[in-house]
């Protein structure tokens, strides 16, 4: 490292389209989100990594320290939880992709921060893993492969700036490109915070052991999300959504969110990621907070604030 310091930051996701099907091929819209996570990297003079991680409100919400011996990191203190074993599991699969990564007994001391309640579900893990991917100067798709595992969708959205389509090949890397999706109606839309978060990966499991999704399904899938990047009306991309809905919710066998939760709402909701957490999109022709509200939800974000401001495409 030529510098004393080294700060990475990467964006937050949301997955608009595609939920679970993105895992099959089906083509994805997915934004990059104004909220993000940065890593920053200073060296010490000892062979010990001194981490600590901040919060939204600048608060430590966690910290340990690992040494460093014959390019082997280890949990300093002895104790171990879930979350110094996944940043051991993180180093050790940066180390097999470079062997050359911490193998000077260089010590650091590393501090992240994120600007988002991380139950909200906006990518704690992926801005996490392509900030190390870059400190390690490794992929970030095969180090994400090697630790939480996912489709990728979230890493594609922590290295992109604007809105993306992401697709899955066998055997080959994503195809991940850059669209030109800036809704005219966004004024009309919101995301809303359920108050719970959601495990994806139980998600993705119950939707595999189901097995319903097709090719029909997933060229479908796809189309919609072609159409919805090219709506012009609000109208149209409701009904888009009410018809994702539908179709996702056969395949995962469960209902609609709307029909849940909000059957009396003013205009269309949509399920964003794993479905019954995390956020969800909401269309309304007027500020929808107070329905929110009164159904106990008080984390309702304007599209324009939550996502990462860009210059549109020509």
């Amino acid at each position: 490292m030529s510098s004393k310091n080294i700060i990475y930051r990467s964006n937050g996701k949301l997955l608009l389209t595609a939920e679970y099907a993105v895992l099959d091929g089906t083509k994805a819209l997915a934004i990059p989100t104004a909220y993000g996570q940065s890593l920053k990297i200073e060296k010490n003079e000892s062979n010990v990594i001194s981490w600590k991680s901040f919060n939204e409100q600048d608060t430590i919400w966690y910290q340990d320290r690992f040494t460093i011996a014959q390019g082997e990191i280890k949990n300093k203190s002895g104790y171990t939880n879930d979350i110094s074993q996944r940043l051991i599991q993180i180093f050790e699969a940066i180390k097999t992709l470079n062997p050359d990564f911490l193998t000077k007994n260089i010590g650091f001391n590393i501090t992240t921060h994120q600007d988002f309640n991380r139950l909200w579900g906006l990518g704690t893990s992926s801005t996490l893993i392509n900030n190390m991917a870059n400190w390690g100067n490794v992929d970030a798709f095969t180090l994400l492969a090697k630790t939480f595992g996912g489709s990728g969708y979230d890493i594609a959205c922590a290295q992109n700036n604007c809105p993306i389509t992401f697709q899955l090949q066998d055997g080959k890397p994503p195809i991940v490109d850059t669209v030109n999706f800036e809704p005219e109606f966004k004024q009309h839309l919101y995301f809303v915070y359920l108050n719970q978060k959601q495990n994806s990966r139980d998600g993705i499991s119950t939707y595999k052991q189901l097995g319903k999704i097709n090719t029909e399904t997933i060229n479908t899938i796809s189309s919609i999300t072609e159409k919805m990047i090219c709506s012009t009306s609000l109208l149209e991309f409701e009904k888009l959504i009410e018809t994702h809905e539908s179709i996702v919710s056969s395949l995962v066998q469960q209902k609609v969110i709307k029909q849940r939760l909000f059957k009396d709402f003013k205009g269309a909701i949509k399920s964003l990621g794993a479905w019954g957490g995390d956020f969800v999109l909401a269309t309304s022709q007027d500020d929808p907070t107070p329905y929110f509200n009164s159904k106990g939800l008080d984390t309702i974000i304007p599209y324009d604030e939550m996502i990462l401001k860009h210059t549109p495409l020509h």
